[in-house]
């Protein structure tokens, strides 16, 4: 299981970004309820036949990590999801990219606690790459949107330890700015 929904995040996106997504779309609501994650990106997607084998724990890409014959991001989704009542789906079509939903239920026991958003969103789009990140999150009533392109516009590089700490700053107020 993992150790907290932002733990899920960041391997999904980060799969998007190895599969040569320029577009990453992170979807995060949360309520009294229910956890609801969405990621999509356009990146490789997968053939049928790839999509039936990515719930295997022992299956990972060819040539995806050089030292790993070992691919537990997805199985360990689908086990959180069943484990705290949710549900989990994967869409995806080669060319066009994939679609990892899930939702979890939030009163359940099982369900790992959200843990740190700002914090993983800022790593998240100082991952390396070519591609924006586009990040929707929602609460009942309330939420904001930012995205990897609009950050580097307004503080330049996200490389730099000054604008790294801006932009913790602005996605810890937007996040304070839900409760």
């Amino acid at each position: 299981m993992h150790a907290s929904v932002c733990d899920i995040i960041t391997d999904l996106v980060q799969n998007a970004v190895e599969a040569g997504a320029k577009r990453v779309e992170l979807d995060v609501a949360t309520g009294p309820e229910r956890v609801s994650v969405r990621v999509s990106d356009n990146g490789k997607g997968m053939d049928a036949a790839t999509l039936k084998r990515v719930s295997d724990p022992f299956f990972t890409e060819a040539g995806k990590h050089d030292h790993r014959r070992v691919g537990l991001g997805i199985p360990l989704l689908l086990q959180t999801a069943e484990a705290s009542g949710g549900e989990a789906k994967i869409a995806s079509e080669p060319g066009r990219g994939t679609t990892v939903e899930f939702w979890l239920d939030a009163k359940n026991l099982d369900t790992p606690p959200l843990g740190n958003l700002p914090d993983t969103v800022l790593g998240l789009m100082t991952f390396p790459g070519d591609y924006d990140l586009r990040v929707k999150r929602s609460v009942p009533g309330d939420g904001y949107e930012v995205s990897r392109s609009e950050l580097a516009d307004a503080l330049g590089d996200l490389e730099s330890v000054a604008n790294l700490s801006l932009a913790r700053d602005f996605l810890k107020s937007q996040e304070d700015g839900l409760e």
